[in-house]
């Protein structure tokens, strides 16, 4: 037991996730625990407004829980320092980039800042990892690009190079695959598995991409409106989650070969 409980990365007990003011609770989704193991790839699924993004945001202590504790390597997330936390887990998010006029070595080495003195000045075993996050990623010949000069996918790449930087046992990436072409999205996809497996970091993504999800991910964590649910993927369409996700007027869920189908 001793021995599992060193492998855990991130669990979720008993979490409430949703939204307090003064006058009222909101509650998104309650009784969540979930536990992320070293090494694995997790997807996040469900359909769009279950509460994706927030459970994301609650598990990196962007917004508070209602009820409930997480914890990463066994420490409660309260209990991390702005600074610590950072050194814990890196974050991808859809939003914008604001720096595309940053050079895409210079938008890596931003992973380097939980570990850089004030100044920023990198020193020599930041530079190895910043170019081993470059090479890890297949961008290294991109390193002198501005980021305005790239495509949906290589601007996703420098980004999951970024989170590989900053040297986390946990990378988090909210809609990695949003804006990507099918080839792009499964390249993606096939490269966080690669990460997972290469570097032992654990990593957890949402997506819109259940199939792909299926295929790929070690773990999922799949959310509909009544409860959320966290297996491998063979056990998870062996119990029917995947049958439920959807209304079934338009798609039904196939489960010798482990895709959403059109109705005909």
């Amino acid at each position: 037991m001793i021995e599992k409980n060193q492998h855990i990365i991130l669990k979720a007990k008993d979490v409430s996730i949703g939204y307090a003011s003064k006058k009222e609770l909101t509650v998104v989704a309650s009784n969540i625990n979930i536990e992320l193991h070293k090494g694995e790839l997790v997807g996040l699924v469900g359909v769009n407004g279950v509460g994706k993004s927030t459970l994301l945001r609650t598990l990196t202590n962007v917004q508070n829980a209602l009820s409930g504790d997480i914890f990463i390597n066994n420490k409660n997330i309260k209990q991390y320092a702005a600074l610590d936390l950072a050194k814990a887990l890196s974050l991808v998010l859809t939003e914008q980039l604001m720096s595309k006029n940053l050079s895409v070595f210079e938008l890596v080495a931003l992973g380097r800042q939980p570990y850089t003195n004030w100044v920023g000045n990198l020193s020599e075993t930041d530079m190895t990892i910043i170019n081993s996050a470059l090479t890890q990623t297949n961008i290294s010949d991109l390193k002198h690009k501005r980021c305005f000069e790239l495509s949906d996918g290589q601007l996703q790449k420098v980004m999951i190079a970024r989170a590989l930087a900053q040297d986390t046992d946990l990378i988090i990436l909210d809609e990695p695959t949003t804006h990507l072409d099918i080839y792009h999205k499964v390249y993606t996809l096939k490269l966080l598995q690669k990460l997972a497996k290469e570097t032992n970091k654990t990593i957890l993504f949402s997506s819109h991409e259940i199939d792909l999800a299926i295929q790929l991910c070690d773990k999922l964590i799949v959310m509909t409106p009544s409860q959320v649910v966290s297996d491998m993927p063979c056990n998870l369409i062996l119990n029917g989650t995947f049958k439920s996700l959807f209304p079934e007027d338009l798609i039904t869920f196939d489960e010798k070969t482990g895709s959403f189908r059109v109705k005909q």
